[in-house]
């Protein structure tokens, strides 16, 4: 069976969609992508790793894992801390903008002593993935500590995939974000990043321009996300299929993510690269059609 961990943090999502009702549910960029690579390919085993509270929202999150078949052993549990919050609102175009409640959230203790759950218990994976906001969210230390859980992933057979997802309200200053990503991106063995991030980050010309960074910096293969017009691909130079355009955008929340689900399912799967990257802009293209980072499954 195949094993994927996902490390970063799920927070409460309170959406506000124009003209709509309020909504809650639970949303992250990695537990985006773990859903969806779960509903892509429930053969896999895919593990959340996060830490959350002992409150009823946590446990009510944590059920919600499991509801979508994701393993829940490597939850670090804070009974000083609680989730994170977020507030979505889309316009007409469904273009989106957040409100957060994040400094105190449980998931930045993710790694810190005293824990349960610590990066080594990463090492059995076939893949882990992570994003720019799982390092943003982490302090250093914690950070030190997870490249070097990383590294023993790859020791042993292992695979890391990385998105930057570049955040700059969640970094003290872009040198900063530039240097703890770069490290990362160096232990990348699937790059994943979306070209507006790369380029507001590192100043890239266009989505070439990010290829070429990562590949220089070690990254083997996996996309350079262009919305829209579809994916440029890492490590492969093959004739692209075509990308056609979502039926209809209700909300581009969780668009990166969906993607990212999509075409890491297909790919550890055994689907060439033409078809992975076909299967990510297809359910991105599904899942922007709907309010909210996660649809129903029976969407």
């Amino acid at each position: 069976m195949t094993r994927v961990a996902c490390v970063g943090e799920c927070m409460v999502e309170l959406s506000l969609p124009e003209g709509a009702p309020p909504r809650v549910g639970f949303a992250g960029d990695t537990l985006n992508t773990a859903v969806y690579l779960k509903r892509s390919a429930p053969g896999f085993e895919v593990a959340y790793v996060t830490a959350l509270g002992t409150d009823t929202l946590s446990e009510r999150m944590i059920g919600f894992f499991r509801g979508e078949g994701l393993v829940t052993d490597l939850i670090e549990r804070r009974p000083d801390r609680v989730p994170g919050l977020y507030a979505i609102s889309t316009d007409a175009k469904g273009e989106r903008s957040f409100t957060y409640w994040r400094d105190q959230a449980a998931a930045r203790t993710l790694f810190a002593p005293p824990t349960r759950v610590a990066p080594e218990a990463l090492a059995g994976f076939d893949l882990v993935y992570l994003s720019g906001i799982t390092l943003a969210i982490l302090p250093p230390p914690a950070r030190d500590l997870l490249a070097g859980g990383l590294a023993a992933v790859r020791a042993r057979g292992g695979r890391v995939a990385f998105d930057g997802n570049y955040r700059p309200r969640l970094w003290p200053d872009p040198e900063a974000a530039r240097a703890a990503m770069g490290r990362f991106w160096a232990l990348a063995d699937i790059g994943l990043p979306s070209v507006d991030d790369e380029m507001e980050l590192w100043g890239d010309a266009d989505a070439a321009a990010v290829r070429d960074r990562l590949v220089a910096a070690g990254v083997g293969q996996g996309t350079v996300k262009r919305g829209a017009e579809g994916p440029l691909p890492i490590g492969w130079d093959g004739r692209l299929p075509d990308f056609p355009p979502a039926a209809r955008v209700v909300d581009t929340t969780a668009a990166g993510d969906s993607f990212n689900g999509g075409y890491l399912a297909a790919l550890l799967s055994g689907a060439d690269p033409a078809a992975s990257l076909r299967a990510g802009h297809d359910l991105a293209a599904k899942v922007i059609g709907h309010p909210g980072a996660i649809i129903p499954a029976d969407a």
